[in-house]
């Protein structure tokens, strides 16, 4: 379709229910154009780098459980437990902590996020037993709540429909990266055991719970709420942007709502929500365990960093080339579903192979499905949802979806110390990223007529 097409839809058809002042011509089309590339060159590093550090906090106890564990006297089952509480905090606030970044804006907000969520990561270092590790792990999930859905937030306040797609993807490659570049790391601080007095998982903790601190300072001072507060941008830029984001968001608005309450009264919400959690039950439970899982091959420490970073290396190259191609089609439901029962297979298949090397390729399966999945899927609930509807939306199917985060790492600790080995607690999360495929391929494309498809060309 072309431009004068799509306009001339926008007067006779749904769309029309936008503002006529908010619609826009090839030339200004061109001009916001130019103004994303530039935004996505300015915002997405930044973030990017957020990411990395959040996620890093989120996962790095999977490795201090190699010593903390022993050091600390907890079972399978207290860690998988304590872990997951995280998880717990993290759906409590999730909803509110959306909403008050809609109200006081990304860039207080996230720098409050990063900055509290740094330093409880750090006093995690000095929990002693396991009662003081879960409420460090709950208290950790109350700091972080709302950073994930209020940057998926802030995309829409900066990039409409396919860029929106790309920026995520982009986004979210920081989840393989962390652990490309937190596993060595992390390895490596096992080392120092004994260094002033403190063990060598409390250096980890305490390490790595710094550049948090440092990025939610920088945060009040690198990040603009809306294209309209950036300083770096003409006033000709601000214009054609805004003009842009406020068509699409009319034309979503027009045909889903956003308030709260439609988003909150939407099935497809919730729908959402519960595959985002069986794809985190196999995200969160792998890749918490996954050290302890290759220190079964009988390596040292080093070692383990260095193998658990391979299948997120490999995984990063597959989330890249996979959403590349889902990014062509108009719709990206078999991506997600298809992901999801590569995972599955790949997990399941891992438990029948005894090669260390035949185990790792079958993880590097597993993630690359897993990540596949991020890569993919976020695209969707943000292709129906805008305003106060996409604020507590996607801070709804987050929350939802991050208890996966609690039920991965603690059934599988409880199966594990119950079963005897990794057999049994992989299985069961295998069944859950095949029942995650299917209910996304049941639901089907639920933005399909809407937003930047009908708005502007593609």
């Amino acid at each position: 379709m072309t431009m004068s097409q799509t306009m001339s839809a926008a007067r006779s058809g749904d769309a029309a229910q936008a503002p006529p002042d908010v619609q826009i011509g090839d030339e200004e089309y061109a001009a916001s154009e130019r103004t994303l590339a530039k935004a996505f060159r300015r915002i997405l590093p930044f973030i990017f780098f957020c990411y990395v550090v959040s996620y890093l906090d989120r996962t790095n106890v999977g490795f201090a459980a190699l010593t903390m564990n022993k050091d600390l006297g907890l079972t399978a089952e207290q860690f998988g437990f304590g872990a997951g509480l995280f998880f717990i905090g993290y759906f409590l606030f999730e909803i509110p902590s959306n909403l008050i970044m809609q109200k006081v804006g990304a860039r207080v907000w996230i720098a409050r996020i990063m900055f509290t969520w740094g330093l409880i990561s750090m006093l995690t270092a000095f929990v002693v037993g396991p009662k003081s590790f879960a409420a460090a792990r709950f208290l950790l999930g109350l700091a972080e709540a709302g950073f994930t859905p209020g940057i998926y937030l802030y995309f829409t306040h900066w990039f409409p429909g396919k860029w929106r797609a790309k920026v995520t993807a982009a986004f979210l490659v920081g989840i393989p990266v962390a652990n490309m570049i937190g596993s060595p790391i992390s390895g490596a601080l096992l080392q120092l055991g004994g260094l002033h007095g403190l063990r060598s998982w409390q250096w980890l903790l305490l390490i790595e719970g710094v550049p948090a601190v440092v990025l939610g300072v920088a945060c009040l001072f690198l990040l603009a709420d809306r294209p309209a507060k950036a300083k770096w941008l003409t006033a000709e830029e601000k214009r054609s942007l805004e003009r842009r984001l406020a068509f699409e968001q009319g034309d979503i608005g027009a045909k889903h709502g956003k308030n709260l309450r439609d988003a909150l009264t939407n099935w497809r919400v919730f729908v959402l929500a519960f595959v985002n959690f069986c794809g985190i039950v196999g995200s969160i439970g792998v890749g918490m365990w996954m050290p302890q899982m290759i220190k079964q091959f009988g390596v040292d420490h080093a070692v383990v960093g260095w193998l658990t970073a391979i299948p997120y290396l490999v995984g990063a190259f597959a989330m890249l080339w996979w959403a590349r191609v889902a990014n062509r089609a108009v719709n990206r439901i078999p991506y997600v579903a298809g992901a999801l029962v590569i995972a599955a297979v790949a997990l399941a298949a891992s438990t029948f192979l005894d090669a260390p090397a035949l185990k790792l390729v079958a993880l590097c399966f597993t993630v690359s499905g897993i990540l596949g999945v991020q890569a993919t899927y976020w695209a969707i609930p943000s292709s129906f949802l805008t305003g106060r509807a996409a604020a507590g939306g996607l801070a709804l199917i987050v929350s939802v979806g991050n208890l996966g985060g609690f039920v991965g790492p603690s059934m599988i600790g409880w199966l594990k110390q119950t079963s005897g080995g990794f057999t049994v607690p992989l299985f069961a999360v295998a069944g859950f990223l095949l029942l995650g495929a299917l209910t996304i391929a049941w639901l089907g494309d639920p933005g399909a007529d809407a937003g930047e498809a009908r708005a502007v060309r593609t």
